[in-house]
């Protein structure tokens, strides 16, 4: 599929859109995006969008008041299905059982780690945000400033506002096109991404001060338990950016942060600051996602969680160095 037009044709009367659990700013936006593009293009399809509540930083994006954050009636049996920046099956969350009840299903996504999940599949892992696919397989005339916005504000939080390696000459190219809608770009970027409340303020530098250097170096880890985020009376969402900062350290090639999401539980989330695969850590353990920005979850208690995965990166760092 070179184009979204290829799909939205007139057999297509309702759609279906839906993005992975926890949804960050990537998912939010190009779902976002993909909503509003058909709300103004296809008037004869029913689009409906089915997101986990979006944090609030991302509900200025128009219409996110008609996201519906409920599971997906058994009843309903879309015409066409699509999924945003999913991985895997598991990770669809409200609407999953849409992908097997709907006449034709798409995938659109970045992630190395997508085999394929619908029938129709755009998998682009050289391509540093599910939006920017996105944005590549719309119409551009057709874009207008609302659905810029989302694009625009799903680019930045995927790329760390035009940061990270996975950042094309395209990805700014694209950002500007998207300017040239009318997009307030430094207001977006301060508001949904620079931004923090003074209690994720506290958690940072609690959890950088407990950070600990390992593998000579080449690796820091640090971690919040479920006591620590009740003492900071914070949530997973306000843990949000702790890993990208540690990655930052001078001399470490991966940085690991660990949360506990419940007792002995814990969501592991992996970045490289080099050559490290840290997808590859990841699959060790079940996870997946990026070559540069992963995730796994893994049982037990923190120090158990922390042996386990020094052993698969001492593995990972020794093939770099």
């Amino acid at each position: 599929m070179d184009r979204i037009s290829e799909i939205l044709t007139g057999d297509v009367k309702t759609m279906s859109i839906a993005g992975h659990i926890k949804p960050d700013g990537d998912c939010t936006g190009s779902c976002m995006a993909l909503y509003l593009y058909v709300k103004k293009n296809c008037p004869w399809i029913d689009v409906k969008v089915y997101l986990e509540t979006p944090k609030p930083e991302m509900m200025f994006l128009q219409d996110t008041s008609e996201i519906i954050s409920e599971n997906a009636p058994d009843t309903e049996a879309p015409d066409l299905f699509a999924v945003l920046d999913v991985s895997t099956r598991d990770r669809i969350g409200l609407a999953k059982k849409l992908l097997d009840a709907a006449k034709k299903t798409v995938c659109i996504d970045h992630h190395v780690s997508n085999g394929g999940l619908a029938q129709i599949n755009v998998i682009r892992p050289e391509i540093g945000s599910c939006s920017e696919v996105l944005y590549e397989l719309l119409d551009e005339e057709k874009i207008d400033e609302g659905i810029a916005e989302a694009l625009f504000t799903g680019i930045i939080h995927d790329t760390g506002v035009f940061q990270y390696t996975n950042t094309r000459p395209e990805t700014l190219r694209i950002g500007a096109a998207l300017m040239e809608k009318g997009v307030p770009a430094s207001t977006i970027i301060d508001e949904t991404f620079n931004k923090k409340t003074y209690k994720q303020n506290q958690i940072l530098g609690r959890t950088l001060l407990e950070s600990m250097l390992m593998l000579d170096g080449k690796c820091i880890v640090a971690s919040t338990t479920l006591r620590d985020m009740r003492f900071y009376d914070v949530t997973q969402q306000d843990l949000d950016g702790i890993v990208s900062q540690m990655r930052l350290t001078e001399g470490v090639e991966v940085a690991v942060y660990i949360y506990e999401t419940q007792p002995q539980i814990f969501k592991v989330s992996l970045r490289s600051s080099g050559k490290a695969d840290v997808c590859r850590i990841a699959s060790a353990f079940k996870g997946g996602g990026h070559v540069k920005a992963a995730g796994c979850t893994m049982q037990g208690n923190v120090h158990d969680v922390i042996n386990n995965l020094m052993g698969v990166i001492s593995e990972e760092i020794n093939k770099i160095s």
